[in-house]
């Protein structure tokens, strides 16, 4: 089977899983504003709450490159138990403009060249540090959740610290997935 049916599948969820509006308990969860300039770079994920589209990565990361529009470039990549990496590409663009804590982001593939109004994700930063070496992020409706880090581990403290702030935003992190240190190279 090609890669690349099951990475189109997964952008598809993607897109979709950011467009569902499920009913909200609360308030929606704090966010904090971004210096684009300083969040650009790459962010090695952590951990995840499970997501459709990353069931089978074992290690991912994210590429964000600011563009001369404003808008940022956007590439991730998942490394899958056998050491395969599959990669999406898209661009993320504040919800509200002026206010960069909010963004949505659509990855390029047949559905969102087809339905390009249907297939935004929400893309909520929740919280990074002074020094833009950690990050959380998560969806409105706390059903995602991704702790980043500069770095491809990070120390037991640095993580406590994220979980803490997980779940003082009203994140449930009983059911994160760990990023793997040990994975075959291709």
């Amino acid at each position: 089977m090609s890669i690349r049916a099951p990475l189109l599948l997964s952008c598809l969820m993607l897109a979709l899983a950011g467009c569902s509006s499920p009913e909200r308990s609360g308030s929606p969860p704090e966010t904090q504003q971004v210096d684009l300039e300083r969040y650009q770079g790459t962010w090695y994920e952590q951990a995840r709450l499970p997501m459709f589209f990353q069931r089978n990565c074992v290690q991912s990361e994210a590429h964000y490159r600011l563009r001369d529009d404003g808008r940022v470039e956007v590439n991730n990549r998942c490394k899958e138990h056998d050491g395969q990496w599959n990669e999406a590409h898209g661009i993320a663009e504040a919800q509200v403009p002026g206010r960069t804590d909010k963004l949505w982001v659509r990855f390029d593939n047949w559905f969102s060249r087809l339905a390009p109004g249907l297939t935004k994700g929400e893309y909520w930063v929740l919280y990074h540090d002074a020094q833009y070496r950690v990050a959380l992020v998560g969806h409105p409706d706390r059903e995602y959740l991704w702790l980043l880090s500069r770095e491809k581990e990070i120390g037991a403290a640095q993580r406590e610290e994220l979980l803490r702030i997980a779940r003082e935003r009203g994140y449930d992190t009983h059911g994160l997935i760990w990023r793997q240190s040990a994975v075959p190279e291709q």
